[in-house]
C-alpha cells in the first residue's frame, strides 16, 4: 500500500533500501545475491525477497562495486522505470542490455513519478570502479531525494570530507529546509588498513556527518549482510552501538534489522517492527 504522505524506509540489506517517499517508491543499490564474488557469503536473507517487492518508480545505483551493483538482481527487476546511475555506469549498463539506465551526473537533478519526487546527485569520495583496469568507471554518486514535504539523503559509499554535506546545503539549507533522514553507510577495517577512511565512513565518521547534516534522524546501513575479507558482517554495527552509549543524540539514530522499517510522519519518527 502506497503512503500518500510521509516516509517509510525499509532495510533490505547492505546498501539495498526500499524508500517510500510520499507514495513514490525507490530502490537503492539492489543486491539480493547469496554471496559476493561467489565466496563471501550472505549471512542474512534479504529483508524483502526480490519477488515480493512492490511496484517501483525508480532504481538508484551509486557505483559499480559488486556489493552495490548486482547484474543478477537488476536482471530480475522492472525495466519500465528509470535506472539512475553515474554516466559511465549507465553507459555500461546500457551496453549490457539495461536500456532503461539513465545517466545522472554530479550537480544534476531529475524528476520522477509525475513530478512528485526530485532526485539530486553529487559526487561521493569513493573509487567505485569494479576492476583494477576500469578507472573510467570510478565515479560514485550520492543522492538527495526530496519533495515539498520530505527529504532523504542516501550517501552510497563515501568518506567524510569538507564537501560531503554540500548537496544538502545547496538544495535544502539555502531554501531554509532541514534534512529529515540521513542514510549513512558504516564500515570497519582493522588498524592495518589505514586507507579505509579515504573512501568509507566508520561509525564515528557517520555520527560526525550526521551532526554536520543536521538531520532529524539517521539510519545506518552497510552492515549485517555480507561477510568480508577483513571484517565480519557485524563488526561495524557492534562498534556503532558501543559509541551510541555515550552519544548525546542517540535517540535520533535508528538501527533497524533487515525487513524492519523506519517511519517518518511529520514530527513522529519511529521504527516499525513485527
Amino acid at each position: 500500500m502506497r503512503k500518500e504522505a510521509g516516509v517509510q524506509i525499509t532495510y533490505i540489506g547492505h546498501a539495498t533500501l526500499l524508500l517510500d517517499i510520499g507514495g513514490t517508491r525507490v530502490l537503492t543499490d539492489p543486491n539480493f545475491d547469496d554471496s559476493l564474488g561467489g565466496f563471501l557469503p550472505r549471512v542474512a536473507a534479504p529483508g524483502i525477497a526480490l519477488g515480493d517487492l512492490p511496484r517501483l518508480d525508480a532504481i538508484l545505483l551509486t557505483h559499480a562495486h559488486a556489493d552495490h551493483l548486482s547484474f543478477k538482481s537488476l536482471s530480475r527487476l522492472q525495466r519500465d522505470i528509470p535506472l539512475l546511475a553515474p554516466p559511465p555506469i549507465a553507459e555500461w549498463l546500457r551496453q549490457k542490455g539495461f536500456g532503461h539506465a539513465v545517466p545522472i551526473d554530479a550537480g544534476e537533478a531529475t524528476v520522477i513519478s509525475g513530478g512528485n519526487l526530485r532526485i539530486h546527485a553529487a559526487r561521493a569520495t569513493h573509487k567505485g570502479n569494479r576492476y583494477g583496469f576500469d578507472r573510467w568507471r570510478s565515479a560514485a554518486n550520492m543522492y538527495l531525494l526530496e519533495n515539498d514535504q520530505e527529504s532523504v539523503f542516501f550517501a552510497g559509499d563515501t568518506a567524510l570530507t569538507a564537501e560531503t554535506h554540500h548537496l544538502v546545503e545547496r538544495v535544502l539549507w539555502h531554501s531554509r529546509r532541514a534534512l529529515d533522514v540521513a542514510l549513512l553507510p558504516i564500515g570497519y577495517a582493522p588498524p592495518w588498513k589505514p586507507g579505509f577512511r579515504r573512501g568509507h565512513l566508520t561509525g564515528a565518521d557517520a555520527l560526525a556527518l550526521f551532526e554536520i547534516l543536521k538531520a532529524r534522524a539517521m539510519l545506518p546501513y552497510h552492515w549485517g549482510t555480507f561477510r568480508h575479507v577483513t571484517a565480519t558482517a557485524f563488526d561495524a554495527i557492534n562498534r556503532l552501538r558501543e559509541q551510541l552509549e555515550h552519544y548525546a543524540r542517540r535517540q535520533h539514530v535508528h538501527i533497524i534489522e533487515p525487513g524492519e522499517a523506519l517511519l517518518v510522519d511529520g514530527d513522529d519518527i519511529r521504527p516499525q517492527r513485527d
